[in-house]
């Protein structure tokens, strides 16, 4: 029977699961960029980003896999092949003689996170039902972020003492061991949830699922390109943020900080902002969101203050929570049960694919006009993305401000 509290073990287990999940891309969030121009010599920020295009296109990719992969296996085996493909990913990094391993350790990192991060959303979805979904995908993408955060810290606070190679890496040993065994030993499949409910469930099949979830749809279709564009900025700050701080003078501890609140701050309002959905209209959420992160990105362009820059780095936090978990109950209220995991998907293969198109398009902006330029470009893109929530989509919730109530569009 579905219920977050009839099936709270199974549930915990599953918040730590996306906790091992969120640590390993953790590690490379404060020290990826610094360490490809330190120990690689690599200076072209074009060049530079080529991690994260490698990481964007696997994980996107493997988001979609699942779609198709979860037609023939079960959750739990899906979350087991993402655990595998992560074992290598820290030695890799640990022992890479040039740029290329770092780009073979992302393209297993984005397999690993594709088909972990999104079994795990799909599993607690199975496990709870529709009466506290978004607070359930608000306690997945907590245990999450604020692993990525505190992975980033540690990894900068490594680094920092012992250098960027090698030593930074090694706890990435501990997390994917640690994931792949409490995922054989101790999780448990959840397809029986999905069918049972599958059963009962009074919303509607969507004709194309693919067209759907891509822009069709007024709310699936424009939680995609929201989250797509969110995606590209994460990806931007992830690859650009680190190289200007250290522009602007900050040292390793200092940019450690400020990388590592960003997503901290992030998973640990989701606690918030994902019960916040489950009362209120979702679609103003986002639109919130939205905005307060291009807001939070004109500030670090512009700041060269210490506490400016935390400010900036917790209002983005802020603002990607308030989408984030949101992202995932639009796209769950709108889709059949027996179609879930593939709009799922889809979603999240477009949305992961806002990390390459970040990372192309700010590789080359931040080549031709600066990182400063670079970064108001995407503000700007973000800002009109949540635009287009406001305008396009519709609420089921508690209004916070005069809007349209939802009805059907097919």
């Amino acid at each position: 029977m579905q219920g977050l509290h009839k099936n709270r073990y199974q549930f915990a287990l599953l918040v730590l699961v996306n906790a091992f999940v969120g640590a390993m891309v953790g590690l490379e969030r404060s020290i990826m960029p610094n360490f490809g121009k330190l120990e690689f010599g690599i200076n072209a920020n074009t060049a530079l980003m080529s991690f994260i295009i490698a990481f964007g296109i696997s994980k996107s990719l493997s988001n979609y896999a699942v779609a198709q992969l979860s037609k023939k296996l079960s959750r739990k085996t899906i979350l087991i092949i993402g655990w595998i493909a992560a074992l290598p990913v820290p030695f890799l990094l640990m022992y890479a003689p040039n740029w290329k391993w770092v780009i073979a350790a992302n393209i297993l990192l984005g397999i690993n996170q594709g088909l972990a991060w999104s079994a795990t959303v799909i599993m607690k979805i199975d496990l709870v039902g529709s009466k506290n979904r978004g607070l359930a995908m608000g306690i997945n993408e907590f245990a999450g972020y604020l692993s990525v955060g505190l992975a980033a810290w540690l990894a900068s606070s490594i680094a920092l003492d012992y250098g960027y190679a090698f030593f930074p890496f090694i706890p990435g040993v501990i997390f994917s061991i640690a994931g792949l065994l409490t995922t054989i030993f101790l999780v448990k499949d959840t397809t029986h949830f999905v069918n049972a409910e599958s059963l009962t469930s009074k919303v509607p099949l969507l004709q194309n699922v693919w067209k759907e979830t891509s822009w069709k749809h007024q709310n699936l279709g424009s939680v995609t390109l929201n989250g797509l564009v969110n995606n590209l900025n994460d990806g931007v700050v992830w690859g650009l943020l680190p190289v200007l701080l250290m522009q602007k003078g900050f040292g390793i501890g200092q940019i450690g900080i400020i990388a590592g609140i960003y997503p901290a701050v992030w998973g640990i309002s989701q606690l918030f902002t994902g019960k916040l959905g489950d009362s209120h209209c979702k679609k103003q959420i986002i639109t919130s969101g939205m905005f307060l992160q291009a807001l939070a990105i004109i500030i670090m362009a512009i700041s060269t203050s210490l506490s400016f820059l935390i400010f900036a780095s917790v209002l983005l936090g802020f603002g990607t929570a308030l989408v984030y978990p949101n992202f995932l109950s639009v796209v769950a209220e709108w889709t059949h049960p027996s179609q879930r995991a593939e709009s799922l998907s889809i979603f999240r293969l477009w949305r992961d694919s806002g990390y390459v198109f970040g990372a192309i398009l700010s590789g080359i902006l931040a080549d031709t006009f600066g990182i400063v330029n670079a970064l108001f470009i995407v503000a700007a893109i973000t800002a009109t993305a949540g635009m287009i929530a406001n305008r396009r989509m519709c609420c089921t919730n508690k209004l916070f401000w005069n809007s349209d109530y939802c009805v059907p569009v097919y």
